[in-house]
């Protein structure tokens, strides 16, 4: 049984309450004097607690997915082993693994789409990173068979796990029934996490001396996506999207790449790129690369370019509400940018959520497949 799903779930309460009922039950036994009944006290007290903190956590993580399984709650990598090949004529994406969607008809490719796990080689960069492609039902359709799609780079918060786009925020899904509905075109989405040299969180950062992040989600990673999949190379065919650390990341690969992002969304996003303990040093001593991954600063100082961006807060719950207004005032054309304000909602899944909807219809209007 896996760590989310919701028979682990159901079992760790049934044993919390279970236990809970025998400690009320056999009290009294130990109420006496003696060191056994001191033992069965403590025994029954501590299997309780420990069993009730396990309940809590495991419907926490199912909440929020802070870790996608039981290898990535012990700090076990999943599928070690993969080997990509790096000789002349090699792809730099190769497709590991497929899986349907949670949808009636999720099994077959032309109904429902199809989530392909993949391994991204970094031609500059040199970072290989797992990934998951979600295809639209159109991609695998006989009328479409000559179309290209417009793509999305999407990527959640730090430390999360790709597979937190399609569990807890639902990407996919999300995609499906929107297209499905007429509210946005059928568009591909390229799902990953920003930890690329785990444990560290780069911010999206080129670090002197390396690991290049900017350079692999920027430049790496459409480079991939369009040789293998039926993607187009110019700025409108591409758009980048993420949360809490992923905003960031969207928000400023858009502003500093506007010959490769036509649209950048940032879903509870900061911008200024963290330095803590979790980064280590980004910048080295270059005060320039550290303004540079400050937004506020690169609108005011940068030439803007003619990216569209999607911003969100909400008036509570968020701490990012001044900085966001204040992205919104320095956005100058030619580019342009939009909003969501929620009348409250916090730095979490269920915000999230509320908002991924509409920002795929936003992105699905700034994008073009041709």
């Amino acid at each position: 049984m896996g760590l989310t799903s919701n028979k682990v779930l159901v079992v760790a309460v049934v044993l919390a309450v279970a236990l809970f009922l025998v400690t009320v039950w056999f009290w009294p036994r130990f109420a006496r004097r003696g060191w056994r009944a001191v033992v069965g006290r403590i025994g029954l007290l501590l299997v309780t607690q420990v069993a009730l903190f396990a309940a809590v956590g495991l419907a926490a993580n199912r909440s929020f997915l802070f870790y996608g399984s039981w290898a990535d709650l012990f700090g076990q990598e999943q599928d070690m082993g993969v080997v990509v090949d790096h000789a002349a004529g090699s792809k730099d994406l190769r497709v590991v693994g497929t899986q349907g969607l949670d949808v009636p008809g999720g099994g077959r490719p032309a109904t429902a789409g199809q989530i392909q796990k993949v391994v991204v080689a970094g031609e500059r960069s040199g970072i290989v990173s797992q990934a998951y492609v979600y295809l639209p039902p159109e991609y695998f359709q006989a009328k479409y068979a000559k179309r290209t799609f417009p793509a999305s780079v999407v990527l959640t918060g730090y430390p999360g796990t790709a597979e937190n786009l399609i569990k807890g925020l639902k990407y996919p899904k999300t995609a499906y029934l929107q297209a499905k509905e007429g509210r946005m075109q059928p568009m591909i989405l390229v799902m990953l996490r920003p930890t690329v040299a785990p444990p560290r969180d780069t911010e999206c950062v080129d670090v002197p001396g390396g690991p290049k992040t900017e350079t692999f989600f920027a430049e790496d990673v459409p480079k991939a996506v369009s040789e293998t999949y039926r993607v187009g190379t110019k700025p409108r065919n591409w758009g980048f999207m993420g949360n809490s650390t992923g905003g960031y990341c969207a928000l400023k690969i858009a502003l500093h790449h506007p010959g490769r992002f036509a649209a950048g969304a940032g879903f509870s996003a900061y911008y200024r790129a963290a330095e803590d303990v979790t980064t280590g040093d980004l910048f080295h001593g270059d005060d320039s690369l550290r303004k540079r991954g400050d937004l506020l600063w690169s609108l005011d100082h940068r030439p803007q370019g003619s990216s569209s961006f999607l911003v969100t807060t909400s008036r509570k719950g968020e701490g990012n509400r001044q900085a966001t207004l204040d992205f919104i005032k320095k956005v100058k054309s030619p580019a342009k940018v939009s909003s969501i304000t929620l009348e409250s909602g916090g730095h979490n899944f269920n915000t999230w959520n509320r908002e991924i909807p509409p920002g795929l219809v936003w992105m699905s209007g700034k994008l073009s497949a041709t």
